[in-house]
C-alpha cells in the first residue's frame, strides 16, 4: 500500500487512466468505487478504489520510468567517458592543413594560420645541419659564403629536393607548437598539390610528409582547395572556373559536382615572372639583379597591361653593371615590366582559352553567368584580371586575400573531412 500511495501521490489518474494535475481534479471526477476484492485495491490514505487494470498501469509506468531513468544515467556516463577519451586523444593528436607552395608554405591549425613562411631552407654545407628556414633563410639567400647553402626545395609546384623538403617541413611543424607536447602528437595532414602532378611527384610529397611526422596524409588539388577557400559550393551541379596563379604553376580548372571536369596546369607563374624581369633588366639596362630584387620589382611596379588607372611610381632597382662590374641603380616603370611579362601572361591566356574550349556546353553557360575566379599571389599583378577579361569577354573576380585562398580551402576540407572525402586523395 505504501508504494501504491506513493504512486498515487505522484501519478494521480482517473478511471480512464488519464493523468490529472492536482488532487482537486480527482474530486471533480466521478470515480465509481467498488469493494470487490478481485477488481479493486483500496488505498486507505487516499480512501480511493482502483481496478486491477489501473493498478497494473501504475506499476508498469513506474517501472518503465525507472528503466528510462537508468538508461539516461547510463547514456550520460558513457558520454562523459567518451568526451574524456576524446580529450585525452586530442592531447596526442594534431590536425594541420598545409599549402606547400613553391614560393611560400602556409600551415593552418584549428582554422588559424600558425605558419606563413617562404619555402626556403639554409643548410650548413659540411654537416647538412639546418641553420634557418623561412624568412631567416630568405634573408641569407644570395648573400651566403661557401659554408652555407640556401635551397628552395620546391620547383614548379613539385618537390625538387626530397631531403631538403623533409627537413623544411619538420622545422615548420615545430613552429606550430608541437615542442610543447610531452610526447610527439600523431599528425593528420591535408596537403594541396597541383592538378597536373604525376604519380611519382605525388608520392614524393606523401613520403616527405610521412618522414616529417605525419601518421595520415591526404591530398587535395589546388584548384579545388582554392574554390573551397573562396566560398564556392564545389558539390553543386553548376560549373565554376578557377585560375590559381602561384609561385611555380598556374592552375586553370572547371569544377562541378565535387570534381574537376577539365583543367590545365602550366609551369608559368610567379617564378617565371621573376625570371622575365631578371632577363629584361640584363638585356635593356645591362644590370644583373637577383631573385629577391626581381620579386620586389614585381611587387612594386609589376603590371600586366601598359595603361593603369592608378599607376605606381617608378621603382629604383639596384644591381651590378654588366659592363664594368660597378654597382648601379636604375629606375624602371610599370610599362617596362608589363612589356617584360607580356610573353608569360600570353601563355596563361592561351591556357585559359584552351580550358574554355574543352568545357562542356552546360558548364560554359554557368561560367558565362558567374564569371572566372582568380586566386593565388599572381592574381595580384596589376591589370591581370582586366587583361584576361578582355581576352575571354567574361567577368573576372579577384578573391579577397588571394594569397591564403588555397590554404583556407585546405583547412576547411580538413575540418569537414567526411563531407569532402570524395576528392581527398589517400
Amino acid at each position: 500500500m505504501t508504494k501504491v500511495y506513493f504512486l498515487l501521490r505522484n501519478f494521480p489518474i482517473t478511471k480512464d487512466c488519464n493523468f490529472i494535475s492536482t488532487y482537486q481534479d480527482l474530486n471533480r471526477e466521478n470515480i465509481s468505487l467498488t469493494n470487490r476484492r478481485d477488481k479493486t485495491l483500496i488505498s486507505r490514505n487516499l480512501n480511493l478504489h482502483f481496478t486491477k487494470s489501473q493498478i497494473k498501469f501504475i506499476f508498469s509506468y513506474f517501472f518503465d520510468f525507472r528503466i528510462k531513468l537508468k538508461r539516461k544515467k547510463l547514456y550520460i556516463c558513457r558520454l562523459k567517458k567518451r568526451r574524456l577519451k576524446m580529450g585525452l586523444f586530442s592531447i596526442f593528436s594534431k590536425e594541420v592543413a598545409i599549402d606547400l607552395g613553391t614560393a611560400n608554405t602556409v600551415i593552418l591549425h584549428n582554422d588559424k594560420i600558425v605558419v606563413d613562411e617562404p619555402s626556403i631552407i639554409a643548410l650548413e654545407r659540411n654537416s647538412g645541419a639546418v641553420m634557418a628556414v623561412g624568412k631567416k633563410a630568405l634573408m641569407m639567400h644570395g648573400r651566403t659564403h661557401e659554408n652555407i647553402l640556401t635551397v628552395r626545395p620546391l620547383k614548379d609546384g613539385v618537390i625538387a629536393d626530397y631531403q631538403a623538403t623533409e627537413l623544411m617541413l619538420r622545422e615548420f611543424i615545430k613552429m606550430t607548437g608541437t615542442k610543447n607536447y610531452l610526447f610527439p602528437p600523431a599528425m593528420r595532414m591535408v596537403i594541396c598539390i597541383p592538378s597536373g602532378i604525376t604519380n611519382v611527384e605525388e608520392r614524393a610529397v606523401r613520403d616527405s610528409a610521412e618522414q616529417a611526422g605525419a601518421k595520415e596524409v591526404r591530398m587535395i588539388h589546388e584548384p579545388m582547395a582554392a574554390a573551397i577557400g573562396i566560398g564556392i559550393d564545389v558539390l553543386d551541379a553548376s560549373g565554376n572556373m578557377i585560375i590559381d596563379i602561384g609561385g611555380g604553376t598556374s592552375e586553370i580548372a572547371v569544377l562541378a559536382l565535387g570534381g574537376i571536369v577539365t583543367s590545365k596546369s602550366i609551369k608559368v607563374a610567379g617564378d617565371e615572372f621573376n625570371d622575365d624581369i631578371i632577363e629584361y633588366m640584363r638585356k635593356h639596362h645591362n644590370l644583373a639583379i637577383g631573385e629577391a630584387t626581381a620579386e620586389q620589382v614585381k611587387i612594386n611596379v609589376g603590371a600586366a597591361v601598359d595603361s593603369l588607372e592608378n599607376p605606381p611610381e617608378d621603382y629604383e632597382v639596384y644591381g651590378r653593371n654588366l659592363l664594368d662590374g660597378i654597382p648601379r641603380a636604375v629606375k624602371v616603370s610599370y610599362t617596362e615590366i608589363a612589356q617584360a611579362l607580356d610573353r608569360s601572361i600570353a601563355k596563361i591566356e592561351a591556357a585559359v582559352i584552351n580550358t574554355l574550349e574543352n568545357t562542356p556546353p552546360e558548364l560554359s553557360s554557368d561560367i558565362y553567368k558567374t564569371g572566372i575566379y582568380m586566386a593565388g599571389g599572381g592574381s595580384l599583378l596589376r591589370g591581370l584580371d582586366k587583361r584576361i577579361s578582355k581576352k575571354t569577354q567574361l567577368q573576372v573576380h579577384v578573391t579577397e586575400d588571394p594569397l591564403k585562398a588555397v590554404a583556407r580551402g585546405t583547412s576547411i576540407a580538413l575540418k569537414n573531412f567526411d563531407k569532402f572525402s570524395s576528392f581527398l586523395k589517400k
